[in-house]
């Protein structure tokens, strides 16, 4: 087995898998980081492709470009950062009332413990053993009252550094089809949205191909999945641009 899988034999060592393990209980902001930038360069794209539609001028595309990074960033960033403090907010609840508990009802809570490793296949004296175990020490039982019990994960992101994270890949993935436009000027307007169109095609698959990374997934599929999501995106909002065009026409 080692022979025909070698690699899955360095990735079991016990460092690797102490590695491994640690990894796991802390929080990767990659996902935050693809969110707000999938979400920055759909709605920005679509700002320019809906002005364009409808035939404004450029600088109104920009004007409302940098509004939308800035207001709708800022939109984002706030709502990943409650949710991320709500979780918190929970997570020190719930440890709040197993404490609770396990000062009142201790031996009621003893008997949980004991159901729950029942329930994954301990029995006799090794179940009394990791009972035992377990609740010698009140950390570790409120840990795993909130993990086995609860299902609730014992580290959660940062609030800050989650909405800090989208804010920034929002705005940074949003200005890239944004900034053709500030060449209005020299290149034209045919030019520079056609250099948007480019930009903002080549963010989506890269946004994607992180995108893939992170919830491993095909790297591939899933750049060209964002790129086909935020090209009907941009599509529909030209479509909507040029029918509010004729509408707006004398």
């Amino acid at each position: 087995m080692s022979d025909s899988h070698p690699d899955l034999s360095v990735d079991h060592t016990p460092r690797a898998v102490a590695s491994r393990l640690a990894a796991a209980t802390e929080h990767n902001y990659l996902g935050d980081f693809v969110l707000g930038a999938i979400d920055g360069t759909v709605t920005t794209f679509a700002v320019v492709c809906g002005v364009t539609g409808a035939g404004m001028e450029t600088g109104v595309a920009i004007i409302l470009g940098l509004a939308n990074v800035l207001a709708d960033g800022f939109s984002m960033a706030v709502s990943n950062f409650l949710r991320t403090k709500a979780d918190r907010e929970i997570l020190e609840q719930a440890r709040q009332t197993e404490e609770r508990h396990i000062e009142a009802i201790p031996e009621g809570e003893r008997e949980e413990i004991r159901q729950i490793f029942a329930g994954k296949g301990f029995g006799g004296e090794v179940l009394d053993e990791v009972v035992e175990v377990i609740t010698r020490d009140r950390r570790r039982w409120v840990d795993t009252m909130l993990t086995e019990e609860l299902g609730l994960r014992l580290e959660t992101p940062s609030p800050w550094r989650a909405g800090l994270v989208t804010f920034s890949a929002f705005a940074l993935a949003g200005m890239l089809p944004l900034s053709p436009l500030f060449l209005a000027g020299p290149l034209g307007p045919g030019w520079t949205f056609r250099i948007s169109a480019l930009v903002a095609a080549a963010t989506f698959f890269l946004v994607g191909l992180g995108k893939g990374r992170s919830l491993n997934r095909s790297p591939l599929w899933a750049g060209v999945e964002t790129l086909l999501i935020g090209g009907v995106a941009a599509l529909l909002a030209y479509v909507a641009g040029a029918g509010f065009q004729g509408l707006l026409a004398p």
